[in-house]
């Protein structure tokens, strides 16, 4: 597409309910840029991905930063957490799927996880996300061997409300963390369009620090309410397992597209990695097509036998549609 700034390319980077209007609102402001389907879903070859030219991450390096403190997150959930994401993200027969967009076997590592100190924020905005990521920066607290291969992760506590405005709320998220000892695995107005009380579950970005893209992913404690009302994107009879499958989406999108952020900001189509004509990322299309969630979040059996992982089918050009895990590489 031209690069012409009347007609700013905008890439969807987030995942967000089908029919909601975080996903409506997102599609509005997208521009098309020039074996095993999910049961019950057609072939959409018109959505297949393309390759732009972009960074892409082969080796993924992430880190987990639970927002809000100890007192926001029950223990079990952040065990959870970290050990089912850590589990996805490193599954063979996961990552078979996603190698189609590589040149050899992907991988991924995490490296910590950690509690940020404060209280439980009410709202968290695209803003206020990447001033905290510039304030850890800063203050020498984003750990990594190689910043262009690593995704931090924000994991916001029930009850916090996302959006994606690009301004700053009235509280700042804490820049510090509850101890210095990272635990390694064995593991702004709200914006009512875009919020994840209407559908919005997370997004990934980038901010360029000290010479370095430093990318994150954002991402809400999912549920849904006695009320009947709802956080996020609740699939999974557990809101622990609604995380992991939100994150699992934007790590992966991380994976095949993390200098969306730049290319949306620049209009430069070849800072993109893989996306479709329509502006999808590998996670995007799955829940726009899906007549139901559930045939794209799934828990699926682990490669090496030990449970099964909550995770979301991604975009497989090789059968033109979601795709879960498989035992070969296509």
């Amino acid at each position: 597409m031209s690069t012409n700034p009347t007609r700013r390319m905008h890439i969807m980077r987030l995942a967000a309910g089908h029919k909601t209007p975080a996903e409506t609102r997102a599609k509005a402001r997208a521009v098309a840029i020039p074996s095993a389907l999910a049961p019950g879903l057609h072939a959409t070859k018109a959505h297949d991905l393309i390759f732009h030219g972009g960074h892409t991450i082969q080796d993924l390096l992430f880190h987990n930063f639970f927002v809000g403190g100890q007192a926001s997150w029950n223990p079990s959930d952040v065990t959870n957490i970290n050990a089912a994401l850590a589990a996805a993200m490193g599954d063979r027969n996961l990552n078979n799927v996603i190698q189609q967009y590589f040149h050899g076997a992907v991988t991924s590592k995490q490296l910590g996880s950690e509690f940020m100190v404060g209280t439980k924020p009410a709202v968290v905005s695209q803003g206020d996300a990447e001033d905290l990521i510039t304030r850890l920066f800063t203050a020498g607290k984003l750990k990594t061997p190689d910043f262009s291969s690593t995704v931090f992760n924000l994991i916001l506590p029930q009850g916090t409300i996302l959006n994606d405005n690009p301004g700053t709320s009235t509280g700042h998220i804490a820049a510090a963390f509850e101890s210095e000892h990272a635990t390694h695995d064995k593991a702004i107005p709200k914006d009512d369009a875009g919020d994840s009380t209407t559908g919005l579950g997370g997004y990934h970005g980038s901010v360029r620090l000290g010479g370095h893209l430093v990318y994150y992913a954002v991402g809400v404690y999912s549920e849904q309410r006695s009320d009947g009302t709802h956080n996020g994107i609740p699939v999974f009879d557990a809101p622990w397992k609604n995380v992991v499958g939100t994150f699992y989406h934007e790590l992966n999108e991380a994976r095949t597209d993390p200098d969306v952020e730049e290319g949306n900001h620049t209009g430069n189509v070849k800072l993109i990695g893989w996306t479709s004509r329509q502006g999808e990322e590998i996670g995007d299309f799955p829940i726009s097509e899906a007549t139901s969630l559930s045939q794209v979040f799934q828990e699926v059996p682990l490669t090496n036998g030990n449970g099964k992982v909550p995770v979301q089918f991604e975009y497989s050009n090789a059968v033109h549609g979601p795709e879960g895990p498989i035992p070969k590489p296509h």
